[in-house]
Formats: C-alpha cells, structure tokens, sequence
C-alpha cells in the first residue's frame, strides 16, 4: 500500500462496474447516467458520483442526486448523559415525542437524517437515563433507519463473495468467502499459472482466480451445456487484456480429447438455422412471385390506370423482397462469423488441454465431483496441487477413496472450515449472537507421476502400509 505517496485511489468512470454499500449490505450495479437505482428502499442516480474516488460515502438527496457526505466530528463519551442501569426503562411506546407526521414533515422540509437523529433524541425522555452502551446503539439504530447514506467501493472477491452469500448463495452454490480464500490459497494461483476452472458459481470462482492472476498466464474454463455462465466475473469489471487469455471448453467435449476423436465440425444449431433461414427466405420469395404472376394475368382485363398502379405495387414489393434478402444475409453473414469464431477459441482450448501442462485445477460445481476430478486429473502435470468443494462431505469421502484406490495424487486432506464473527468494540467485544451453519468441504491434493504399469495388489499393500500398526497386527492375526 501507499498511503505516505499521497496518491489518490482510482476513481469512478462511467460504464464501470460499482459496488453499493449501506451497513452490511451490498449490491453490484453498472455505473450509468440518467439509470434510476433502487437499492435499500431508496432511489437515487449515479450521475453525480462520476468523476469521485472510491470508497467515498454519498448522501442521497431531494431528487435522487448524490452528493459526498460531510464529516461531523461526534460527541466524545465524556460530555453525554448516560444512565447506569436500564431495568428501570419501560418501552411502551410513548417516550418519543415525535410522532410519525412529525418526522414526514421534518423529510418534507429537506432536513437530512443527521439532523432528524438530533432531533430523536432531544425529543425522547428516557435516552438520558440509557446506559452509555445502549445509546450507542440507539444511534446507530436511527442512523439506519433515517441516515439516506450509499458508499461506492470498488468490486473485489472479498466484497463481492459477500454479496452473493448473503443476497444470492444458492447461485453460487453456499460457497461461503472463506472457503474460496482457502481454495485460492490450497490451489497455488499465482500470476502466469495455466489454471483449470470447473465451476458452477456463476462465475465467481473464475473472477477470483483472474483477480488472483493479475491478467498474466491462461485459464480453460469447463463448462456443462451451452455455454459457461460469466454472471458474477462481469461484476469484477476487469480489463479487456484480462481476457485474451481466458479459453472455455465444454465438459461433453472431454472424453473425445482423451480418446483423440476430437473434431470441431459438431458444432450445433447453426448450419440448421441457416437452412431454416433459406427455406423461409425461399417460400416467402415463392409466395411473392406468385402473388406478381396473378397481378400480371389480372392486369390484362383492368383499365390503363390499375395497370400502373399494379405495377407501381409490384415495384414496392421487389424493393421489401430486396431489403429482407440483404437482412437475411446479414445475419447468416454474422452467425457465421460467430461460428468460425467459436471453433477457433475452442481448437485453441484443445490445443492447451492436449500438452497436459495445467498448473492447477479448482473444481466448484452442483455435479458429484469423482468422474469430474478423475477425467480433468488427466490435463494437470506432477506435482501440482489440486482442489474440490462440495456442499457436502459423502460426494467428497467418494471421491477421496477412488483418488486412493487410482493413485497419482499424495497429500489428500478433507477439511471443513468452522467460522464466526465477532464484534469488537471497546468494554463490549463478543460473538454474533448468528452465524454460518456450515461452508461447505474442501477436498485438496497434489498430483504426482502416476505408474500405470502397477498392479493392484501393489496399490493394495501400499493402502496396508498407510495403515497403523496396531491395525495392521490385528488384520495379520485375522488371517492366521
């Protein structure tokens, strides 16, 4: 960090992508113009915010404009009024002399939530008598509630894995932050890698992998179906050179590499569009030539003057022919051209998959991790570390046994991370009374060259050896 350099931070552009934050809660929205925003039960623009650093706190005004908040120093302890016991304070309703009309009026007239707060305490007879800890909280209770306040953070793993665990975390399968810390680190990313990402996060694992990498080395993410899901890796808002190196290849596509019937000529739907196209384009042009055959038998028994009003309709229909023809190739043009692009991204895919070079492999999806793992082992070099999540333990206890049974792989660890927050505050440090119920499981290794020409009774006694002696001993009296 450079905090003595005096060097300021990056600053909001429009068309980035921005962070809301307000308390705990968070939201990624793109940074536009004239775009309403709707977040925490309050509705503003981002106009204003263009052109400021992040990590600048915004007050939302009449109208929905921004603008940075001031810094008021607070009332030190030490000239506040503070009770000593609050067992003597009965909360029924009627210490607060202002009324709800009274604080609609206040918000009507354009006084901040600064102000209102004061004015909530001034007008509530047992805040003096509260403990000095419960007004605190009385404040920041209020300040919730009327305080209209936005921070603007830029997008980062951390931030955003929050987000998504607290807001969305069945999208991103309950990964919690931690364990994607653990993940990064287990899995060794580092700028330059050649990562393999197997995940179904909606693309959070791969942005923290190409946050970790900086823009340098390559990725190959796997994906199931149509294509990979790249929701949460947009909100990081990386660079375009960050994805120069990013390749994807599909999951169905694995087993033809390794067997070498790989070829790029099934790829689907767009030859059967193109010929749907012509056949639609063909009858319409057949209908249309019809419809001017019929014009042109019909002509012979009209006057002059219908005669040139047919052939001036004739002239607009042959103009609408000629401007859907050309839309019509336009977009055969463009599917192509997307087409052709696909399978170059995708032999350029194969072509790194097939050295069976890979640095490292994450694998994070909703689909049972053995036949997963062991195909996608295949593409990852000695001596490189590997690591799975699932939500679960059973899938992963499966998948440690076959990786023991195969070989090729030491140091196999299954952990599960226990997590808990805790306040910090002067005289009142403790545990959240909430917390996670569980983060999921991490099954992590390191491959090494695997000899395929052992048998397996040698894979066998090298299990027993693993074993204690003390069950050892008692497997050896067993069989005498």
């Amino acid at each position: 960090m450079m905090e003595g350099s005096g060097r300021p931070g990056p600053r909001i552009c429009e068309g980035d992508c921005a962070v809301l934050k307000r308390g705990d809660v968070f939201k990624a929205v793109p940074v536009l113009r004239r775009r309403k925003i709707i977040f925490e039960k309050q509705w503003f623009y981002l106009d204003n915010a263009i052109g400021h650093i992040y990590g600048t706190t915004f007050e939302v005004t009449s109208g929905g404009s921004l603008q940075p908040k001031e810094e008021i120093e607070e009332v030190t302890t030490e000239t506040k009024e503070a009770g000593t016991d609050n067992r003597n304070i009965v909360d029924d309703g009627k210490s607060q002399k202002l009324t709800h009309d009274d604080i609609k009026a206040l918000k009507d007239k354009g006084i901040k939530g600064q102000e209102i707060v004061q004015q909530l305490i001034e007008n509530s007879t047992t805040f003096r008598d509260k403990t000095e800890f419960a007004q605190d909280k009385y404040i920041k209770k209020k300040k919730k509630k009327y305080e209209a306040v936005i921070t603007i953070v830029k997008p980062s793993t951390r931030i955003l894995s929050t987000m998504y665990y607290a807001r969305e975390p069945g999208k991103i399968n309950h990964l919690r932050y931690d364990t994607l810390a653990q993940m990064l680190t287990l899995g060794n990313i580092r700028a330059g890698n050649k990562m393999i990402v197997m995940e179904t996060c909606a693309g959070l694992v791969l942005g923290a992998v190409m946050e970790r990498m900086g823009g340098y080395g390559s990725i190959i993410q796997m994906y199931p179906g149509g294509g990979p899901v790249r929701a949460a890796t947009s909100c990081f808002g990386f660079p375009k050179p960050f994805f120069d190196n990013l390749h994807e290849f599909p999951l169905s596509k694995v087993d033809s590499l390794l067997s070498g019937t790989f070829s790029t000529e099934t790829l689907p739907s767009e030859p059967e569009d193109s010929v749907l196209l012509e056949e639609e384009s063909n009858g319409l042009t057949g209908k249309k030539q019809a419809s001017l055959q019929e014009a042109e038998e019909d002509s012979t028994t009209e006057t002059a003057m219908e005669i040139n009003e047919t052939e001036e309709q004739e002239t607009m229909d042959i103009n609408a022919e000629d401007v859907e023809f050309k839309e019509i190739k336009e977009k055969e043009n463009v599917r192509e051209k997307k087409q052709w692009e696909r399978r170059k991204k995708l032999i350029e895919a194969a072509a790194l998959l097939r050295e069976k070079n890979a640095d490292g492999l994450i694998v994070a999806s909703k689909f049972h991790p053995t036949p997963l793992l062991l195909t996608l082992l295949e593409f990852v070099a000695p001596s490189r570390p590997f690591v799975v999540y699932c939500l679960y333990k059973e899938p992963l206890l499966e998948c440690y046994t076959k990786l023991r049974e195969r070989g090729g792989v030491i140091n196999l660890k299954l952990s599960e991370t226990w997590l808990r927050n805790y306040q910090v505050l002067p005289d009142r440090s403790h545990p959240k009374l909430t917390m996670s119920g569980g983060g999921g499981y991490l099954l992590s290794g390191i491959t090494v060259v695997l000899d395929k020409g052992k048998s397996d009774a040698s894979n066998l006694e090298a299990l027993k050896m693993d074993e204690p002696s003390s069950k050892r001993c008692k497997i050896q009296d067993l069989h005498c």
